[in-house]
């Protein structure tokens, strides 16, 4: 039909160059968006810090099965008939059972927390498990985590400082990765859902997803910008606008596969059947997922364009095709391409007319 157009078609558009968005050119609204959020997600943890789960501080944990009632309040009355001063974490762990964490307790409190949990909940004894969790163990199991966090980064950064072998580009990967992390971990302190192993393993698998999707869009950038201080018909940000948009498409594509399932496992697993074991790590995959696509199109490359534009020779040769822009479209010069540019109607595209035209045609 005319007048309409495919998803095909406008994912052809975007990689040939015929439609273009300039993602890169505003690139301080996407880095006011991210600073905005970023603060955000900071005062979110100050205000309501992260809940740590009993892996990480430490405590004991009774397990009430086969109960006919999964009311959260009873079990609350039942720790505090043994523990006034405690309070207690109540969760409801599919449709007949309830998880109740407190402080550490041994020997006839732990006893008296499961009787008493017995008799609220109408079962026998032998359907409370109870089990704890040292503070030792938990710091241990704490401190890994946060050295796992570490030593993914510092890797990524390394690998991608020689793979590209620019920094700018380890740089920009690794600040927009963070910045994944900070929004991501913001969302899940303002959710309230407990921090388990469940949830730093799915932290760690999205900034796996985020460091592919910023190399794929990396990859095409420095294939478009190889050689773009040797001509004067683009600048650098142009020909890395023209990658973002390249891999627009694909970067969709790819989060959406992602997504569907994952959040399958967050909205029918985890909150309509009640799987309670698979909500923490669907959660940071879902927000992690979402936003790392969000940041590999709006944040890694004008990062990585802001940092090349601080460098004299980027900023002199942005300046020296901008200024053969404007003297071709003041004089009416017959490169029509250039001078379309030059009014910003057109996106200029590596490679073509290249070869002895690689520089713009004199007015003879």
């Amino acid at each position: 039909m005319a007048g309409s157009m495919t998803f095909a078609q406008w994912g052809n558009d975007l990689y040939t160059g015929r439609r273009s968005y300039p993602i890169v050119a505003k690139r301080r609204l996407w880095f006011s968006i991210v600073a905005a959020l970023g603060l955000a997600s900071i005062l979110i943890l100050v205000v309501k810090p992260l809940t740590l789960g009993i892996d990480f501080r430490g405590g004991s944990e009774f397990t009430v099965e086969n109960v006919t009632s999964t009311e959260q309040s009873v079990a609350v009355d039942a720790v505090h008939e043994v523990l006034p001063e405690d309070e207690p974490r109540v969760a409801v762990v599919g449709q007949t059972a309830v998880r109740v964490q407190t402080a550490q307790v041994e020997g006839a409190d732990e006893t008296a927390i499961v009787e008493a949990l017995a008799e609220g909940y109408g079962v026998d004894a032998s359907d409370v498990e109870a089990s704890f969790v040292g503070p030792t163990w938990g710091a241990a199991v704490s401190e890994r985590a946060l050295w796992g966090v570490v030593v993914f980064v510092l890797l990524a950064a390394a690998f991608m400082a020689i793979y590209f072998r620019a920094w700018r580009m380890s740089v920009a990967g690794i600040l927009a990765m963070l910045s994944d992390l900070l929004v991501s971990a913001g969302v899940y302190a303002l959710v309230g859902w407990e921090v388990t192993p469940s949830t730093i393993i799915g932290f760690l698998t999205i900034l796996g997803f985020s460091l592919y999707d910023k190399m794929v869009v990396f990859d095409k950038v420095r294939e478009n910008t190889t050689g773009v201080l040797d001509q004067s018909r683009s600048t650098y940000a142009e020909r890395a606008n023209l990658a973002v948009n390249q891999t627009l498409v694909r970067s969709i594509n790819t989060s959406v596969v992602a997504l569907l399932p994952v959040a399958g496992i967050l909205f029918l697993g985890a909150l309509w059947l009640g799987a309670g074991t698979l909500r923490d790590l669907a959660l940071s995959l879902f927000v992690g997922i979402a936003v790392g696509a969000a940041s590999s199109i709006f944040l890694a490359t004008p990062l990585d364009v802001a940092l090349r534009e601080r460098e004299p020779k980027y900023r002199d040769h942005t300046r020296s095709v901008l200024a053969e822009r404007e003297r071709l479209a003041t004089e009416g010069g017959h490169d029509a391409e250039l001078a379309a540019a030059a009014a910003g109607k057109a996106q200029l595209i590596p490679g073509h007319h290249q070869g002895n035209a690689a520089q713009p045609r004199r007015k003879r």
